[in-house]
C-alpha cells in the first residue's frame, strides 16, 4: 500500500478531526481515534482492527512508533505536523503516531457469562473519561466487561480512550439501549444456567459492600453520575448496596464507587467469602 501524505485539511483529515468531537461520524464511519503508546500498544498487542496509522511527517520515528508502523498491516499516512497536533489534542505539540481503529459490534455476546463472571453496567453516564476510568479498574480487578446503556457519553469518545490508559482493547465495552436490553441477555444466561446476581450501588442500600456475597457470578450497576440508577435498573438489580462513608460528602463520584465495589469483589474472590481477611 503506498504511503500518503497529508499537508492540508482536506476531506480526509476533516473526517478525522470529527472523530474527536462528533460521536455520530464516528460512528458512520466505523472507526476512532486512538492517541498515545500505551492505548496504541494494547490495541495492537491486543490484535484490535486498525485502519490507519498517521504519524508525524515532520521528524523521524522513535524506536517504539518504527516498530509500530513496521509491523502493524495498514494504511500509513504522513501527516504535517501542524495537523498532528490538532488531532493529538494536546497543547505540548503533535503526536508522533496516531492509530484510526475499527469499532466493534454492540452485541452482548462480546462478554462472555462464566462460572466466575464480573461484569458492570454504567447506567447513562454523562462523563467519556469516567467510563474510560471505569475500564481501567475493570481490566484492573478482573471484570469480564462494561455494558454502557442509556442516552450516554461514548465509550470511543477519545477522552474516554485515553483514561482507560489502553485498558478498553483488554475488556469488551459494550452499548445497549437499557436495561431490558440487558435484564434479556442475563436470561439467557440464566437458560443456559448460568444465573447472574445484579448488584447495584446507592447511598441507600440495604448492605454494606463488604458484607454482601460478591463470590458468584455478578453484574455490578452504577449508576448517573448526577442521579444515580435510574428506575427501571433499581427493578432489574437483585440487590441494593452501600459503600460506608464518613467525613460531609453524601456521595461518591461513579468511577470511584465502581472502583471500590469491583475492587471488594475481587478480594472477596481472592478470600473466599465476604468480610474475611485478605492474605495480602
Amino acid at each position: 500500500m503506498a504511503l500518503q501524505r497529508i499537508s492540508a485539511r482536506n476531506a480526509r483529515f476533516q473526517q478525522w478531526q470529527a472523530h474527536l468531537t462528533n460521536r455520530t461520524k464516528r460512528q458512520r464511519a466505523g472507526e476512532f481515534l486512538v492517541q498515545g503508546v500505551r492505548p496504541i500498544s494494547q490495541a495492537v498487542e491486543r490484535g484490535w482492527p486498525i485502519r490507519t496509522l498517521i504519524f508525524d511527517d515532520g521528524r523521524p520515528p522513535t524506536r517504539w512508533a518504527a516498530h509500530i508502523l513496521r509491523e502493524v498491516r495498514a494504511e500509513k499516512v504522513a501527516m504535517a505536523p501542524e495537523l498532528m497536533a490538532e488531532l493529538g489534542g494536546k497543547d505540548d505539540g503533535a503526536p508522533e503516531l496516531i492509530a484510526v481503529a475499527e469499532l466493534p459490534p454492540d452485541d452482548l455476546a462480546r462478554i462472555p457469562v462464566g462460572p466466575r463472571f464480573l461484569g458492570v453496567a454504567f447506567d447513562r453516564p454523562t462523563s467519556p473519561g469516567n467510563i474510560g476510568t471505569i475500564v481501567r479498574s475493570a481490566d484492573s480487578f478482573g471484570a469480564d466487561g462494561l455494558v454502557v446503556t442509556g442516552h450516554a457519553a461514548d465509550a470511543y469518545d477519545p477522552k474516554s480512550v485515553r483514561a482507560s490508559t489502553g485498558s478498553l482493547f483488554a475488556v469488551p465495552v459494550v452499548r445497549a439501549p437499557g436495561h431490558r436490553e440487558v435484564a434479556a441477555w442475563l436470561a439467557r444466561a440464566r437458560d443456559a444456567g448460568r444465573p447472574v446476581t445484579v448488584v447495584g450501588t446507592d447511598e441507600a442500600g440495604t448492605a454494606d459492600v463488604a458484607d454482601f456475597d460478591l463470590t458468584g457470578p455478578v453484574l455490578l450497576a452504577i449508576g448517573n453520575e448526577t442521579s444515580g440508577l435510574s428506575a427501571g435498573w433499581r427493578e432489574t438489580c437483585d440487590a441494593l448496596v452501600r459503600i460506608p462513608m464518613g467525613g460531609t460528602a453524601s456521595s461518591l463520584n461513579a468511577a470511584s464507587a465502581a472502583s471500590i465495589v469491583l475492587y471488594e469483589a475481587a478480594r472477596q474472590r481472592a478470600a473466599g467469602s465476604p468480610g474475611a481477611a485478605s492474605d495480602a
